[in-house]
């Protein structure tokens, strides 16, 4: 059993507008992203659940061509707001790299 954060060459989060988050998973090895895809471990369903919102608020996608995971949620707070935390969305990937993958 390995983690995302060992398998991924890069984990990252940021702003795709003031009102959204958007997320990348990169690999530079095919070996390791198809290990991924075929665990069927990172999905909208599990976004959903680390970031606590309905599956139906998940934009999912799967890039072969680009050995890559992405996904978007919509942000907590708008960025800017008061209550925004990470003004550039740059910290919230990290419930992703601790994910166990089979």
């Amino acid at each position: 059993m390995a983690t995302l954060g060992e398998l991924a060459r890069l984990i990252r989060s940021k702003n795709a507008g003031p009102f959204e988050l958007t997320f990348d998973i990169m690999f530079d090895d095919p070996e390791r992203f198809e290990r991924v895809r075929r665990s069927g471990v990172l999905s909208r369903a599990l976004i959903a659940r680390l970031y606590r919102l309905p599956e139906t608020e998940v934009r999912f996608f799967i890039v072969p061509e680009a050995l890559a995971f992405k996904a978007s949620i919509p942000r907590p707070s708008f960025q800017g707001d008061l209550l925004d935390g990470d003004n550039h969305g740059g910290q919230q990937y990290a419930p992703l790299v601790d994910i166990p993958i089979p």
